[in-house]
């Protein structure tokens, strides 16, 4: 069911308190538009739930008479429908975040909501490449397009990515203003985040090589990176050539462009930099979302501290 049609099943004063609700994410904790789109969904699904499994409308004080049997008949519903266990978890932490919102706001008790348990999934940890795969992926990008600027463009883009820990879309929201690269930028993340990055000497070449080679001119308010025909360049061009370098270079399908952000985070904690720092430069708001980002064994952790700590 999409969210305009279980808003078909939805009260006038549930429909008003999820907005209310969103309003505040959006304005308060700077929510993303993928997230409030995604809490939008989550939420109109699980209300529409509650009036068709209640059989009646489920106004505000129907949502705070809500039962853990009811919550377990929802959760059984989605698994029926097909949802995965981590899909699962992710819509029933949005549930419990509105509750909280909610109770606090109509002063009622969520403890069945609260207590009602996401299912337990293996969480998949990310595969970054080595660091000779990711300098071979760099080179073998530029072999993929026969046309000279939009090879300097690729490996520019890649080279962002790896050596800038950029995901693919800031690197692909960069304007003409920010050419020639300076020695950070400051970029605009998830939530409208904002964070300073440090740029290498290696991708202020690549950037500049694929500028001078470029057809197009380079506008202050237009795409840095553009497309064969001069609009701005579609993130699946990217993902293309580096599918053609992994294939020709025999990598599994986990090198993806995102896998070169990993690779970024894992290569500087391997070369002994510091967590939390890493955690700023990636835009992270958890550190425990950087800690699971990177993919350091625990020997290797320990060599790093035996090395640097004072007291080793």
């Amino acid at each position: 069911m999409s969210a305009t049609e279980a808003q078909m099943f939805i009260s006038p004063a549930c429909r008003n308190a999820l907005q209310l609700w969103l309003q505040g994410l959006r304005a308060l904790d700077g929510a993303s538009d993928n997230t409030i789109n995604a809490y939008q969904g989550d939420i109109s699904s699980f209300l529409a739930f509650m009036t068709q499994h209640s059989g009646a409308p489920q106004g505000l004080g129907a949502l705070a008479r809500i039962t853990t049997s009811d919550m377990r008949s929802w959760m059984a519903q989605e698994r029926n429908a097909g949802t995965g266990a981590r899909s699962l978890a992710r819509r029933l932490s949005a549930v419990k975040s509105f509750y909280r919102w909610l109770a606090e706001r109509e002063g009622f008790e969520l403890t069945a909501v609260l207590a009602a348990r996401a299912p337990k999934f293996q969480k998949k940890l990310p595969r970054p490449l080595d660091e000779d795969a990711a300098r071979a992926v760099i080179e073998t990008v530029e072999l993929q397009s026969n046309t000279d600027w939009i090879a300097a463009r690729d490996v520019a883009v890649v080279t962002l990515l790896y050596g800038c820990g950029l995901r693919i879309s800031e690197a692909l929201a960069l304007t003409g203003k920010t050419a020639p690269l300076p020695s950070s930028l400051r970029i605009l993340g998830k939530g409208g985040k904002e964070r300073l990055v440090p740029v290498i000497a290696a991708a202020r070449e690549a950037v500049a090589r694929y500028i001078a080679l470029s057809p197009y001119p380079n506008e202050a308010d237009g795409p840095l990176f553009r497309g064969a025909r001069g609009g701005a360049l579609n993130p699946r061009q990217i993902q293309g050539a580096m599918a053609q370098a992994r294939a020709q270079l025999g990598l599994p399908a986990s090198a993806t462009p995102h896998a070169l952000r990993h690779s970024f985070a894992t290569h500087l904690l391997e070369a002994g930099g510091d967590l939390r720092a890493i955690q700023e430069l990636l835009g992270h708001a958890s550190l425990s979302t950087t800690q699971a980002y990177t993919a350091v064994d625990t020997a290797h952790l320990m060599a790093v501290y035996n090395r640097s700590h004072p007291k080793a």
